[in-house]
């Protein structure tokens, strides 16, 4: 059974701008601003599998890392249930951790190989007050079962787990905290294609089960059409195309989205070798030529169309 997505906005980012300053090599060498994010506006809904598509360099990571402030937004606002926490002190901050998690697209990197698997999914909870030391092992026990992972995990290390074991581990440290709202970011990217249907269907359940919202993060449109209810489509740091999955994958607009899905190959065999599209000309990829306003096309459907 399908989770009900509301109206009700969970997820509010306005406007959103994440610059870098580099300084160049050599003597004397001059400053150098990355627009990794450049004014990019999403609202994600209570229940709603959002996909954010982009090739690496988009800036989808940076704008999901400054959803949650690990990056620290240049400017912009971004609101959760109505209260905005760009300006919340630490303190304030940590009220909201437990409702807003990340999943790295990495679960090696991303879990301690000192800490048993017990130790790792348990301390977030104790840290944030949600278990006692007594409760903490049933509650571990719990959601690694929701996650697919059998009890005798628990004292095991990361090094003695598959890919998509340690995924699915990294998964249910985020959800063991009960978040509302979840960033997921590549998190089958890594994975073998066998294992990677395992997981989706994994976070599908979850979103289902839980009501807990997504981000998710992906390059990888067959996986973002068959998970995704809305999508945007992010390109230099802008969104150049927003939509339903039915606007996006049946009726995309702009040049880049195009190329995008003219590069995904048909799955059916008795069309092999056959695309989804026809490649667009290279004639729109004129930074001067991409507009940060998107414009409704119709239904909600936002394009950002070049030279418009």
């Amino acid at each position: 059974m399908s989770a009900t997505v509301t109206d009700a906005p969970l997820v509010e980012a306005t406007d959103i701008v994440k610059h870098f300053v580099s300084r160049g090599e050599g003597r004397g060498a001059q400053k150098r601003t990355v627009k990794a994010v450049d004014g990019v506006t999403l609202r994600i809904r209570e229940g709603e599998m959002f996909g954010l598509v982009g090739e690496s360099g988009s800036g989808k990571t940076t704008f999901g890392q400054s959803l949650l402030r690990m990056h620290e937004p240049t400017s912009g606002s971004v609101r959760f249930r109505g209260e905005e926490i760009l300006g919340l002190g630490k303190k304030e901050l940590r009220r909201l951790r437990p409702k807003m998690q990340y999943v790295f697209q990495d679960p090696f990197s991303a879990l301690n190989p000192r800490l048993s698997i017990a130790a790792a999914i348990g301390e977030p909870m104790r840290a944030h007050g949600l278990a006692t030391k007594q409760d903490e092992r049933d509650r571990v026990i719990e959601v690694l079962e929701q996650c697919g992972m059998e009890e005798d995990a628990l004292d095991r290390y990361p090094h003695e787990f598959s890919g998509g074991q340690r995924q699915r581990i990294v998964i249910a440290r985020a959800m063991a905290l009960q978040p509302e709202f979840v960033v997921a970011d590549e998190p089958v990217s890594a994975l073998d294609v066998s294992v990677q249907g395992q997981i989706v269907n994994l976070l599908t359940d979850l979103r289902d089960q839980q009501r807990t919202s997504f981000l998710f993060i992906s390059h990888d449109l067959s996986v973002v059409e068959h998970m995704c209810t809305s999508v945007a489509i992010m390109y230099r740091g802008q969104i150049v195309e927003q939509g339903t999955r039915d606007q996006i994958f049946g009726a995309a607009q702009h040049p880049y989205t195009q190329e995008l899905l003219a590069a995904v190959p048909i799955a059916d065999p008795r069309q092999r070798g056959k695309r989804r599209g026809r490649r667009a000309s290279r004639e729109w990829d004129d930074p001067d030529a991409l507009r940060p306003e998107l414009r409704d096309v119709g239904d909600g459907h936002l394009v950002a169309l070049p030279g418009s």
